[in-house]
């Protein structure tokens, strides 16, 4: 009898045990610098869609260490502690350099989506990627940036429409503006990396710097941005579309508007991709082939109020990659076409854009954003001086690089890997900065 209530007891315990097996539930890391009404949207709708392909229980785990910029250094950090995997399944948003950056440091794990979805995709448009050909990264959604603008107050104030980056450079535009830091933010990196390469390294900065000289203060992140348009704290912001579009739903598009400049549309690929070594690679593939669905992608640009849509007020207002669906949807979708722009898109280049991401971020940070009270007193000087030839004098000395696009492209694949070399930079340029602002003051007198 002693030697039957063992049996008895382990038998009731495995009887209880099998339910909880069979409620066993799989997990999925994401970091990503989405909003969280995409987090939201894509997570619950996975879950269900998981459970249903597989008749299992997935939760999805979201981390976000501040913005695309702060969550790919994070990445990179860890990668360099922990070389054969960092605990984490998905990196989930932010510019494809990023992508290409980690991919050129074997950080991503290749998966091949299956054929039929493939098929629906296209692997360039107008000579920029959306997926990478050996399938370490896809293009999830799409993105172009441009400037919004509060309608209202710019009529009100009698002030341009800003069409071109270059309306942007306007003296009468001091604090007018907002921006990002690139340091901190993916998308405000882009802004001024597409402007760097639609003017070229030295209009380019120069503009970067006037537009700098008018913006009333660098938020961390980029979504700060169209609230402030909107609030009236700035008349105009450099913007990614979607954060535009989220606002234009809610207020109104006679209140608020949002233009792709003319002399720098570009269209480029929100990435996704596994990480090398995920925990939960099996989950991790399907959640690719979620994403990348007719039905997930049906939620980046249907109404908060279709059906197929999402259930986040205001909606997520974001360009799908499946250049199809648009027609299928037709008025249904709320966002434009990308593939049906006028004219040819600015052929952007990723390899550059990829290859000098920190020295942009680095130069960007010293001469503008570091150096802002100082950029800005001497903008004001310059606006005050009456004599063109003084005025003009100022301007260019205002305006000067430290660094030639060639020297910086050299030190980007060179010793600036070296925390050495980097911190002599800094420290070379924040002085070149204080000693150029001067010059530029005491010539506007």
């Amino acid at each position: 009898m002693s030697d039957f209530k063992p049996v008895v007891l382990a038998t009731i315990l495995c009887l209880f045990a099998l339910p909880l097996l069979s409620l066993a539930q799989d997990e999925l890391i994401i970091i990503s610098p989405h909003p969280e009404g995409i987090e939201t949207e894509f997570g619950k709708n996975f879950e269900k869609w998981y459970e249903k392909q597989t008749g299992r229980t997935v939760k999805t785990d979201w981390r976000d260490v501040g913005g695309t910029s702060s969550n790919y250094r994070f990445i990179e950090s860890e990668f360099k502690r922990v070389p054969d995997g960092i605990g984490i399944d998905i990196f989930f948003g932010g510019g494809t350099d990023n992508y290409l950056r980690l991919s050129n440091m074997g950080w991503l794990h290749a998966y091949e989506l299956p054929g039929p979805q493939l098929e629906q995709m296209t692997q360039s448009f107008h000579g920029i990627p959306l997926y990478d050909a050996k399938h370490r990264w896809y293009g999830a959604a799409l993105s172009s940036f441009g400037i919004m603008y509060n309608e209202e107050l710019r009529e009100l104030l009698q002030l341009p429409k800003a069409t071109a980056w270059q309306d942007l450079g306007n003296l009468e535009l001091i604090g007018k503006i907002g921006a990002a830091d690139p340091r901190e933010s993916g998308s405000a990196h882009m802004v001024y990396e597409i402007i760097l390469q639609t003017l070229g390294w030295e209009e380019g900065f120069a503009l970067l710097t006037k537009i700098g000289a008018n913006v009333r203060g660098f938020s961390a992140g980029a979504n700060a941005i169209p609230t402030d348009v909107v609030a009236g704290q700035v008349i105009y912001g450099l913007a990614i579309d979607f954060y535009a579009y989220g606002q234009i739903a809610v207020v109104g598009a006679d209140k608020i508007k949002y233009n792709v400049p003319a002399d720098g549309g570009v269209v480029t690929a929100d990435p996704i991709a596994i990480l090398k070594g995920a925990p939960n690679m099996p989950v991790a593939q399907k959640f690719l082939e979620y994403v990348l669905s007719e039905n997930a992608q049906k939620l980046w640009m249907l109404r908060d109020t279709d059906p197929e849509g999402p259930q986040w007020k205001g909606g997520l207002n974001r360009a799908s990659v499946l250049p199809a669906l648009y027609e299928k949807l037709g008025e249904r979708c709320i966002v434009p076409n990308p593939f049906a722009m006028d004219g040819t898109p600015f052929q952007y280049n990723s390899d550059k854009g990829s290859t000098r991401w920190d020295i942009i971020d680095g130069l960007f940070g010293v001469l503008i954003i570091d150096s802002h009270k100082d950029l800005v007193n001497a903008w004001k000087a310059i606006g005050k001086c009456k004599d063109p030839a003084k005025q003009e004098a100022a301007i260019a000395a205002l305006t000067k690089m430290p660094i030639t696009e060639e020297e910086a492209m050299a030190l980007a694949t060179g010793a600036w890997k070296d925390p050495t070399v980097r911190n002599e930079k800094i420290k070379e340029w924040g002085q070149f900065a204080k000693k150029k602002f001067k010059e530029a003051r005491d010539l506007a007198k």
